[in-house]
């Protein structure tokens, strides 16, 4: 999944080059980084990648592997529910036994043979049992107020760190994600799965069946993309099927499966200066930039223009600056850039946004 917009990382990410583009570590984007993570287990001819239609040839220029007919282009944003049913659906016609992980383009998962070894074995489970819905569980590192949570239940017997999921969790308060932590019960949710295709449409089928008619009928007609999926239901996959099923609603249930390596989501500028190389200071510098007195900032110059990017007396603050906008934040209120985008795109127009 390669087609969320990243407005937490703007400037930087917008319109037309999103997060998962950018290429902001050691000069790769996320989306490279996530396509060869899944290589250490998929062969490459069996890769897809679902992305914004907007930026389908930067995607295709990344990704010289990617065959064409595995580029699924998505007009508009739909949310995750059918952007992982869509795929189901193309693949379910093209194998109906097709077992699918879904990953997503924006995270940080390090060492990737300790993402290869838990892929694999969420597959076996996925193989092995055909009502499986299996989802990723990463092992906290501590409470964490950004994150979902998952429940865990029984222990899947035979199998090292799988379990049973009870109930999926909204992001709590910083009360509540000790309290997970301590507990012991609890891993964050990756918002990965692995499930055969057929498996995942048929909860679609019984729990959104308007969704499952529409995908089903897109798969077969790929020519109407564009009529179609403006018009598919606007919901996550974890609102839509994961939470359902782990509640019982169908006949089918949810399996975790640890993923105890370092991970990283990077849905903000703090998160970004926490993966980035650091100075002395404990600043992040990207293109020309002086600073001086100050510590732990991310200061990124990437204006395209001769220009420089000066600072002094600034501590752990975002400094952002492109051709069209500059964002000075502190790095702890960097979750609240989305919503000073839509005052920006109010204000200015979509095209600064």
């Amino acid at each position: 999944m390669a087609g969320g917009s990243g407005t937490r990382l703007w400037p930087l990410s917008r319109r037309g080059e999103p997060k998962q583009l950018l290429r902001m570590i050691d000069g790769r984007s996320l989306l490279q980084l996530a396509f060869d993570r899944v290589r250490a287990v998929v062969a490459p001819g069996n890769i897809l990648v679902c992305a914004g239609a907007a930026y389908a040839d930067e995607v295709a220029s990344q990704l010289p592997a990617l065959r064409p007919e595995n580029l699924l282009g998505e007009p508009v944003g739909r949310d995750s529910l059918n952007a992982v049913i869509w795929p189901a659906a193309v693949l379910v016609r093209r194998d109906p036994e097709a077992v699918v992980a879904v990953v997503t383009a924006d995270q940080i998962i390090e060492p990737v043979e300790t993402f290869a070894d838990r892929l694999t074995t969420a597959f076996e489970v996925a193989e092995a049992d055909d009502r499986a819905l299996v989802t990723f569980g990463i092992v906290p590192t501590g409470p964490h107020t950004g994150y979902g949570y998952l429940h865990r239940g029984r222990a899947v017997e035979g199998l090292t760190d799988v379990a049973r999921i009870v109930e999926f969790k909204e992001k709590p308060d910083a009360g509540l994600a000790a309290r997970y932590v301590d507990s012991g019960e609890y891993w964050w949710n990756a918002g990965m799965f692995v499930w055969r295709a057929a498996t995942l449409l048929g909860q679609v089928r019984v729990l959104l069946p308007e969704s499952h008619e529409r995908i089903t009928e897109l798969a077969a007609h790929p020519e109407r993309l564009a009529e179609i999926y403006p018009g598919l239901l606007k919901t996550s996959v974890d609102f839509a099927v994961m939470e359902p099923v782990s509640r019982g609603r169908t006949d089918a249930h949810v399996i975790g499966v640890a993923l105890a390596a370092r991970w990283a989501d990077v849905g903000s500028f703090a998160d970004l200066h926490a993966e980035l190389d650091k100075d002395d200071d404990g600043n992040v510098r990207q293109g020309a930039v002086v600073a001086s007195g100050t510590t732990g900032c991310l200061l990124v110059n990437a204006d395209p223009e001769r220009s420089v990017l000066a600072v002094t007396g600034l501590h752990d603050m975002a400094v952002v600056r492109t051709a069209t906008a500059t964002l000075v934040c502190p790095l702890s209120d960097s979750q609240r850039v989305k919503a000073l985008v839509g005052e920006v795109k109010e204000r200015y127009g979509a095209e600064l946004a």
